[in-house]
């Protein structure tokens, strides 16, 4: 950030902040409210993670399109497009009656979240300094963290009142107040804009320009297991509790409410400790800690309450790898080419996610919930491995 720049930083971190939280509640309540959606539609469990799939499918699609455009517009455009896209298809989820029809909007909601995707993360790389990346990215995406107290408990609870309609409505009205709050308060940063005319051709080009890049390479792999990992762990874990103690969606909420204290104590501390010692050490100790987390899940959870325990540590060590991961990935590529290479990594990492989500269903039905935890066990450890032999380190006190 330099002196020219206009706007409050603590003010753009909080529309930041907010858009984060409604855009990630969206995104987690289908989770734990699967067996509402699957009662009130007549839907088979097992087909259910393809609202999971779909959804990733879409964000990774319109990701690829519009990372080259916000480098060419810059970052507050596209942060007001994908807004008010999502706040419109949020609130067209009031009206699904099958679950074909919520299979629409949830494509819908990802095309929007693909314009979104990358967006916010690329706008902090453009406005903070390096050394403040990770600080202001803590502290961001302690959102999804809040989304997990607040977002995911409320709108559990309002689904078993009132129907699973009513949760992702909504996150829509908060969404609608971002996109508000974006277009009065956050301006564009002072940065250097792509040039470049934007085409499809070039826009390709600029992508496989980007992919010759090995530690590119290496961290677009890393999204793709990371997510990967991540999604075929908790799509079902509600479920599963559901089955396995009779658990209610209340009980399931509160699950929730804590993994969310432990993701927004986690996530600010994690970042600005990587802002002193560097990215790769916390991000490859995370994926250790979460692949033991996730391997001994079915195991130590004889009873409902040592999920509580289980979800906490794992939403300490999911929070423990994001700020510094994706501090350090804007730090691989200058301004103009930035918001490419975000919204590169998370339409990659929205397929793991998309595959996950789509595995997790049958894998489930089929040999049951270990085989989730099993698979999600292995793809973080390769996620370690990547990190650690082909992801460089860049210099905390590199400004650019």
């Amino acid at each position: 950030m330099t002196k020219e720049q206009d706007g409050n930083p603590y003010i753009i971190i909080f529309a930041l902040w907010l858009l984060v939280f409604a855009a990630s509640s969206q995104v987690m309540i289908i989770s734990p409210i699967l067996p509402r959606i699957s009662e009130q539609l007549g839907t088979p469990l097992e087909i259910l993670g393809n609202l999971v799939t779909i959804y990733a499918v879409m964000v990774g699609v319109f990701a690829i399109i519009m990372g080259p455009l916000s480098d060419k517009i810059g970052r507050r455009k596209i942060l007001l497009i994908g807004t008010g896209g999502i706040t419109i298809s949020l609130f067209l989820h009031g009206f699904v009656d099958s679950f074909w029809g919520l299979m629409t909007v949830r494509a819908l909601a990802g095309m929007a979240g693909g314009v979104l995707s990358g967006a916010a993360v690329a706008y902090v790389g453009d406005y903070f300094p390096y050394e403040k990346r990770g600080w202001a990215n803590g502290w961001i995406m302690s959102g999804i963290a809040m989304g997990q107290i607040l977002g995911i408990p409320m709108g559990t609870l309002l689904a078993d009142l009132s129907g699973f309609r009513i949760p992702f409505v909504l996150f829509g009205g908060i969404m609608a107040i971002t996109f508000i709050l974006i277009l009065i308060k956050v301006p564009q940063p002072n940065i250097t804009l792509s040039e470049d005319r934007v085409t499809f051709k070039s826009s390709i080009s600029k992508y496989y320009i980007l992919l010759k890049r090995p530690e590119v390479r290496a961290v677009a792999f890393s999204y793709v297991l990371m997510f990967l990992s991540i999604s075929v762990f908790v799509v079902y874990l509600p479920t599963w509790l559901e089955e396995t103690f009779g658990v209610s969606g209340t009980e399931i909420a509160s699950l929730f409410f804590v993994g969310g204290i432990a993701n927004v104590i986690t996530g600010p501390i994690a970042g600005k400790l990587s802002d002193k010692i560097g990215r790769k050490s916390i991000i490859i100790i995370s994926c250790i800690g979460l692949s033991i987390v996730m391997g001994i899940t079915t195991y130590v959870i004889t009873d409902f309450w040592i999920a509580y325990i289980i979800f906490f540590l794992a939403m300490v060590l999911i929070a423990m790898r994001i700020s510094p991961f994706q501090a350090l990935s804007t730090q691989l590529i200058k301004s103009d080419n930035r918001g490419s290479l975000m919204s590169l990594l998370v339409a990659i990492g929205q397929v793991g996610y998309g595959v996950g989500g789509s595995i997790a269903g049958p894998f489930y039905v089929q040999s049951g919930y270990v085989s989730n935890t099993i698979i999600g066990t292995v793809m973080i450890l390769v996620m370690a491995y990547v990190v650690w032999r082909h992801v460089p380190e860049p210099d905390l006190n590199s400004t650019s």
